[in-house]
Order: C-alpha cells, then structure tokens, then sequence
C-alpha cells in the first residue's frame, strides 16, 4: 500500500508540465478515479488504474479537486480524476486494421488496455475528442465502436 499525504499541487500547473509530459511518453501516470461519495473525505483507500493501492490522507484544510497531483517520483506520478472510469471499446474489422489502429493509439498516446479482440481506450477527455482522431477508420468500417461504458 502506497500512502500519500498532502496534495502537492495540479496536474495543469506549470511547474510540473515538463515532468508530468515526460511521465506521460513513457508510461508512468497512474489515475486515482475517486468516486463522488469519497470526493469530500480526508481519508480514503482507493486502487489507482494500474492497480496501485492508496491510502490518501488529506489535512483539514486541504479540498481534493479534480486533476489534483497526489505523489511525484521520477518514474511516476499519481493523478486524482473525479467519478468513475469512462472506457471506449473498439474492435478492428481485420488484422490489417487493428495494425492501423494501434498505430493510431499509439502515436495519439492513449492509454489502453487489451480484451480479446477489443482494444480498450481508457478515456481522460471526451469521446468525441477521441473519435474525431480515428474517424476515417470509423467511417471506412475498419474500426467499429463496441460501447461506451
């Protein structure tokens, strides 16, 4: 169990951009998704969603925000983001398609996860956000949008 103490600023601040866009290229941001029945405690438990136990205590007169920083190392970082996990699943029509799309999450860097056939975009911003990077796929059938959960 990993506890974090404190919020040690913004993920958005200027301060930590460079650091955090580094971390970002190579893997190391982890998102701590904190329900709306936890978002005004001082004390909590949660699993980050690469399946890092927390254990976050707050002082009084601290106020957990969305997109607050809550641990920096050099070869990670833990980012508090409000409700609950947003996932988009797609399924490419042939293995020359999934080639594409993977070539676009890639290089888009999305951060992903895989089941089956499906690839599982782990969403940070809107949909549609999304949607509009792959959209010649989409509308050429290459890729087809299983759900949106």
């Amino acid at each position: 169990m990993l506890r974090l103490h404190g919020i040690i600023g913004r993920a958005d601040d200027r301060a930590y951009a460079r650091q955090l866009h580094a971390l970002e290229h190579r893997g190391g941001i982890e998102l701590l998704f904190v329900p709306p029945a936890d978002a005004g405690r001082k004390r909590f438990r949660l699993t980050t969603d690469r399946g890092t136990d927390c254990a976050v205590s707050l002082d009084r007169d601290e106020e957990l925000v969305d997109g607050a920083l809550l641990y920096l190392e050099p070869d990670r970082a833990i980012i508090a983001r409000f409700g609950e996990e947003q996932v988009w699943r797609l399924r490419a029509r042939d293995p020359a398609c999934a080639l594409k799309l993977g070539w676009h999450a890639g290089n888009l860097h999305w951060r992903v996860r895989f089941e089956d056939d499906h690839l599982i975009v782990l969403l940070d911003a809107p949909l549609d956000t999304y949607r509009a990077r792959i959209q010649p796929l989409l509308d050429a059938g290459e890729v087809v949008e299983r759900d949106h959960v």
